[in-house]
């Protein structure tokens, strides 16, 4: 089937099913707890061509409908995602996460619109404490965390600016040792909707999963190591229509529907129940991050 009809965010998704395309593609699978994480590692441009995705380490977890998690559930899912945030962190910066360390949170997509704002309303539950370093530097140390600074760009037609461009001029005159940029992703798969959380070492494109693509928000752009945190909210129409032929395990659609899905007449849809898992998911997320470089002002 045709890629341009299988946008998917997860590069979990996109792993060639032939086995001789799998070049430069190594994949592990574990179980922690009642979750199974995926590591895709994509090791050469071969296996980047095959994948569709950058170069880096992509890191997934498997955690089911996050509205049906209990709370013990929810508090283990932030817990793992705290140990491969520092994880992730330590290996990309060449360094331990402790109070000298300085990490850059973005929140991106639109809160305005409920299954894009993962990104701003996991900030939402954030406290940043940059300022602190120098405006009270004993508190500061007394507290134990990382200098955090934090930014929700908007979209282009909020702002009239690209928020790659924003957030370059941010980073620029902050100095982050790391940025960690935070989105709702497009899946492939209905099953993966809030349901899947993406945690990748290659930076990210803003609004790449809906095809508007715009400035990327990587080491090359930002001059800093970028970790790329997200949630799948939104399938597109063509992508569930195709996806779903190839689970039925039926052929290549007939002329009549591969004209009708390239007829550029496409639409992205979310679960009915978009408003309580964005809710959930950016609760968890907020958790996992505030774990990982908050300390003692985790709750």
């Amino acid at each position: 089937m045709e890629r341009r009809f299988l946008q998917s965010d997860l590069a979990k998704e996109c792993i060639p099913e032939a086995a001789e395309q799998r070049k430069g593609i190594a994949q592990e699978r574990r179980k922690s707890g009642p979750f199974l994480i995926d590591t895709v590692k994509i090791l050469s441009e071969e296996g980047a061509k095959a994948v569709g995705k950058p170069m880096g380490h992509y890191l997934t977890i498997e955690c089911g409908r996050i509205d049906f998690l209990g709370a013990e559930e929810r508090e283990m899912l932030a817990r793992i995602l705290c140990g491969e945030l520092c994880g992730f962190a330590e290996r990309v910066c060449g360094r331990r996460v402790d109070s000298t360390f300085s990490v850059f949170l973005v929140g991106l997509g639109n809160a305005s619109l409920t299954a894009d704002a993962i990104g701003p309303g996991t900030l939402c539950r954030l406290n940043a404490t940059a300022h602190l370093r120098e405006q009270d530097p004993g508190l500061f140390h007394a507290l134990g965390c990382c200098a955090v600074s934090m930014l929700a760009p908007g979209v282009l037609g909020q702002s009239g600016m690209e928020a790659g461009k924003i957030v370059r001029a941010v980073a620029k005159n902050c100095k982050p040792d790391l940025v960690i940029a935070i989105d709702a992703l497009a899946a492939r798969d209905l099953e993966r909707l809030a349901a899947t959380v993406q945690l990748s070492d290659t930076g990210i494109i803003p609004g790449s999963g809906v095809g508007n693509h715009r400035e990327g928000l990587t080491e090359e752009t930002l001059g800093v190591p970028v970790l790329a945190l997200g949630v799948p909210t939104v399938v597109a129409t063509s992508t569930l229509i195709w996806h779903t032929l190839a689970k039925a395990g039926i052929g290549e659609p007939d002329e009549r529907l591969q004209t009708a899905l390239r007829s550029g007449n496409d639409f992205f849809v979310s679960l009915k129940e978009c408003d309580v898992v964005t809710e959930q998911m950016t609760k968890i997320l907020s958790r996992a991050l505030s774990l990982a470089f908050l300390g003692d002002l985790t709750d």
